[in-house]
């Protein structure tokens, strides 16, 4: 069974950064594509960024330019780093692999 564990999550004024981290259990890690999505209060749920196995990445508009996805393989984690963050991206951050999901981590970013 794969479980998802994100980290990294806080509060942050507006132009600030942070690093999010998402651990993941099981063997087919290094095979699948790792994605992170956020949903803010009272909207749906949205994609934000996929890495491949191959190393591919792909962003929302919405972040492209301003977040980097990155994965170490040897740890078996994956990353979000957020750079120029904005208050509209505020928002509980959840790491996704197939159908298994993390419990979320929240980022609240000050005007």
């Amino acid at each position: 069974q794969v479980q998802l564990v994100e980290s990294g999550g806080g509060l942050v004024q507006a132009g600030g950064s942070l690093r999010l981290s998402c651990a993941v259990s099981g063997r087919i890690f290094s095979i699948n594509a790792m994605g992170w999505y956020r949903q803010a209060p009272g909207k749906k749920r949205e994609y934000v960024a996929r890495i491949f196995s191959s190393g591919f990445t792909n962003y929302a508009d919405s972040v492209k330019g301003r977040f980097t996805i990155s994965r170490d393989n040897a740890k078996n984690t994956v990353y979000l780093q957020m750079n120029s963050l904005k208050p509209e991206d505020t928002a509980v951050y959840y790491c996704n692999l197939a159908t298994s999901w993390g419990q979320g981590t929240q980022v609240t970013v000050s005007s």
